[in-house]
C-alpha cells in the first residue's frame, strides 16, 4: 500500500470519525443506543452502495483504489466498524459461504461481547 493510500484512508477516517461524533451529538439518546443503531445502519447501507458501484461492472468500475481507501476504508471504517463487519458477512453469503457467513456473525457478536465482558471486569 502506497504512502498516498494511506493518506486517503486517514483523511477519510478522520471524516467519518468526526461524522459519528457529531451523530453522537444530534441524535437524542432514549432507552436504546439510538444514535450507535443510526450510525450502524447507516455505514452498512454505505458500504453496500459503495461496493456495489465499485465492483467490476458498477458504475464505478473497479474505480480508483484511493477512492475506495477514502471512502470504504476511511469513511465507513471511521463512521462505523460495523459496516466491514456486515459487508464481510453479505460476501461471504454471495460466495455461497453460508456457513462462513454464520459463523463470522456468531463469533463476531459472541466474542465481542465476551471480550467487552472481560475488558470490564479486568478494569474492575
Amino acid at each position: 500500500m502506497s504512502a498516498a493510500t494511506i493518506l486517503w484512508v486517514a483523511l477519510g477516517g478522520a471524516l467519518g470519525s468526526v461524522l459519528r461524533a457529531l451523530a453522537g451529538f444530534v441524535i437524542p439518546a432514549g432507552r436504546l443506543p439510538w444514535a450507535t443503531i443510526v450510525v450502524n445502519v447507516g455505514g452498512s447501507l454505505l458500504i453496500g452502495w459503495l461496493m456495489a458501484r465499485f465492483a467490476p461492472g458498477g458504475a464505478a468500475g473497479e474505480g480508483s483504489m484511493r477512492a475506495q481507501a477514502f471512502w470504504v476504508v476511511g469513511v465507513c471504517g471511521g463512521f462505523t466498524t460495523f459496516s466491514t463487519f456486515s459487508w464481510q458477512t453479505i460476501e461471504q453469503m454471495q460466495k455461497g459461504g453460508w456457513g462462513a457467513a454464520a459463523a463470522n456473525v456468531v463469533l463476531s457478536v459472541v466474542l465481542c461481547l465476551g471480550a467487552t465482558w472481560a475488558g470490564w471486569k479486568i478494569a474492575q
